[in-house]
């Protein structure tokens, strides 16, 4: 297996209690074997349920565990841009707290991880998720994918490993789950090297979706508008770039 040397890994959480523990000792079990060189960090979005609790506890016992907290719930987006802030590693691994992927498939990343690499992306073999969803889902997908230019097949799976310079290089806005989409299009913008690797989805098994909410699905159709209209028609982001080659992306089965 490649090895970067040293990497963090980083969980936003938001009413996770329930599923927030076993994901931070799943990835304390797996980074010995990967690198000498690690932190898990936690970014608490708000939660209202028992998950600062965990996460306190967690960081007592664990040295290698960080915890964030954000007094009020801020969204998705600002959740992962405050992680990416606080990493502290060469490489940043991002999933999510509700236990939807499984922290020990980063090995499958790992396994076409070379230094040339700057993003390794997941993409769900199955969607694990009650039929509404796997359908709202499937149309966003290929919605973003084609309004916004997108060649990665699975632009809101949320399992990837991306390189830390990366992330200093490109500013991210998004405060919500729209992230994804702008992670991805100014990445691919600023000629990125991208990798996609299949992995697991599995059922939610504690709490609920904050994003398939009727009212919210209706905030994020006009926050993918302006979206669009920043990244693909004005291309502001693109005036901040150096001149870089098209991103290659390649995928992996």
């Amino acid at each position: 297996m490649n090895r970067p040397t040293s990497l963090t890994v980083f969980f936003p959480a938001c009413n996770d209690g329930g599923t927030i523990g076993s994901q931070v000792l799943s990835a304390l079990q797996l980074l010995p074997q990967i690198t000498t060189d690690y932190e898990v960090l936690i970014v608490n979005d708000g939660s209202r349920d028992h998950t600062a609790d965990v996460l306190e506890e967690l960081s007592r016992q664990y040295p290698a565990v960080r915890v964030v907290h954000h007094p009020q719930n801020r969204g998705y987006g600002a959740a992962l841009r405050t992680g990416f802030a606080h990493a502290r590693k060469e490489w940043v691994f991002y999933t999510d707290g509700d236990a939807q992927y499984d922290p020990h498939e980063l090995v499958q990343l790992l396994g076409v991880w070379s230094p040339d690499v700057d993003l390794i992306t997941g993409y769900k073999i199955r969607r694990r998720d009650p039929v509404y969803r796997i359908v709202l889902g499937w149309i966003y997908n290929r919605v973003t994918r084609h309004a916004f230019g997108l060649r990665v097949r699975d632009v809101d799976c949320d399992f990837r490993l991306i390189r830390r310079s990366v992330l200093d290089a490109v500013a991210l806005e998004s405060e919500t789950g729209t992230i994804c989409v702008e992670m991805v299009k100014k990445f691919q913008d600023a000629g990125c090297a991208i990798c996609e690797v299949p992995v697991q989805h599995y059922h939610r098994t504690y709490g609920k979706s904050q994003f398939f909410q009727f009212r919210r699905l209706c905030r994020v159709t006009g926050q993918l508008v302006r979206l669009w209209w920043k990244l693909v028609i004005r291309r502001d982001h693109a005036k901040t770039l150096n001149p870089a080659p098209a991103a290659s992306v390649r995928s992996s089965w």
